[in-house]
């Protein structure tokens, strides 16, 4: 690779685009005649104003938002809106959510501090190896959202197909799958997605919800920056945004709009799992852990079925230049984290790699 860079697994924080990270860097020491790095210059400047407008432009037309649709660009990461969704969005104080691994179960317990939550549905019963039906969920009338994580980052699950909310709003986590392929974002009430994965450093999240969802008579107990309207008001600048994620994030979008949109960009995602995954299915050493149905394109987590062979490999394959294979410390094994920005290439060099491993280990 060039510069000698790794093909880098990892869930988070992620590889970037190669051509956005050159961008990046050219651009570093003085910011297109502004005399200043987008680090030291002032959030409130004309130049960092153009930045963060020509930001959501660019991922509005990348992913068709309607008008009806506020873009927030908020500090921390998707484990903060566990709280801010049920503390803005809980009205009658009640919600639904559906359980398919770690994050949706960790949502889960964050929820129940801000009123009842009801989990429809669950994929524990098989280790989340799958995702349950929904097209039939028990939904009390008065349920003010329907909560998903559309792919699950560390059990490697992901939706195929949308539950069916009854006219409910839908709220979807899609962190590691965000800009991946294409969304009608007005299937959904809420999108947010923590961008240390598919799109930018760590630090911040997206948050992608329809106007009418933006209360005024929260809790007068919430801390003013947990609230929506707070950010919506303000235009993702009531205080000091991440300056430096918004510019990088806004590089990805138009690199992603270059490449021929999310259309293209989830071809090539297809194309780069199926190498794993059919060699997954062909290999008498490693096994993926998730039904073939609901197999996520970003997160391939698999096992040889011994933990002491699962970790040999991951010291195997850091020694040969292939990072952050090893599996989430919750359920161990092996992870492939195959986001937007690694190469079809990567896949192949591990498959490669992989064979070799189980050939020396008959």
């Amino acid at each position: 690779m060039k510069y000698n860079r790794t093909f880098n697994f990892s869930a988070g924080p992620a590889m970037m685009p190669e051509p956005v990270l050159e961008e990046i860097r050219d651009e570093m020491m003085n910011y297109r005649g502004s005399g200043m790095c987008v680090m030291e210059m002032s959030h409130r400047s004309k130049v960092f104003q153009q930045i963060i407008d020509e930001a959501e432009a660019d991922l509005r037309e990348l992913m068709n938002i309607p008008d009806n649709y506020k873009v927030l660009f908020i500090q921390g990461g998707a484990t903060l809106q566990f709280a801010a969704i049920p503390w803005n969005l809980m009205k009658n104080g009640k919600a639904v959510y559906v359980e398919t691994g770690a994050w949706s179960k960790k949502a889960i317990a964050e929820a129940k501090k801000y009123g009842e939550v009801i989990v429809a549905a669950s994929s524990k019963d098989k280790n989340f190896s799958y995702i349950p039906d929904c097209s039939d969920l028990d939904i009390p009338e008065d349920a003010d959202y329907v909560y998903i994580c559309e792919n699950e980052t560390i059990h490697g699950v992901t939706w195929n197909k949308l539950p069916n909310t009854k006219g409910h709003v839908l709220v979807s986590d899609q962190s590691s799958m965000f800009l991946s392929k294409p969304c009608n974002v007005s299937d959904y009430g809420m999108i947010y997605a923590g961008v240390q994965k598919n799109v930018g450093p760590a630090g911040m999240v997206v948050v992608i919800i329809r106007e009418d969802l933006i209360r005024e008579d929260i809790d007068p107990k919430m801390p003013v920056y947990m609230s929506y309207k707070t950010h919506a008001d303000n235009g993702s600048m009531y205080n000091t945004p991440n300056c430096w994620a918004i510019y990088c994030c806004g590089k990805v979008f138009k690199y992603l709009k270059s490449i021929g949109g999310l259309e293209e960009m989830h071809k090539r995602n297809i194309a780069k799992a199926k190498v794993i995954y059919d060699f997954l299915d062909s290999s008498k050493m490693f096994k993926g852990t998730v039904e073939p149905e609901f197999r996520s394109l970003m997160n391939i987590p698999f096992v040889t079925g011994s933990a002491e062979l699962d970790a040999e490999v991951v010291a195997a394959t850091k020694a040969a230049g292939y990072d952050n294979l090893k599996g989430h410390k919750s359920v161990g094994g092996l992870r492939a984290s195959v986001y937007n920005a690694m190469p079809i290439e990567g896949a192949q060099a591990l498959v490669e790699f992989l064979k070799k491993f189980e050939a020396e280990h008959k």
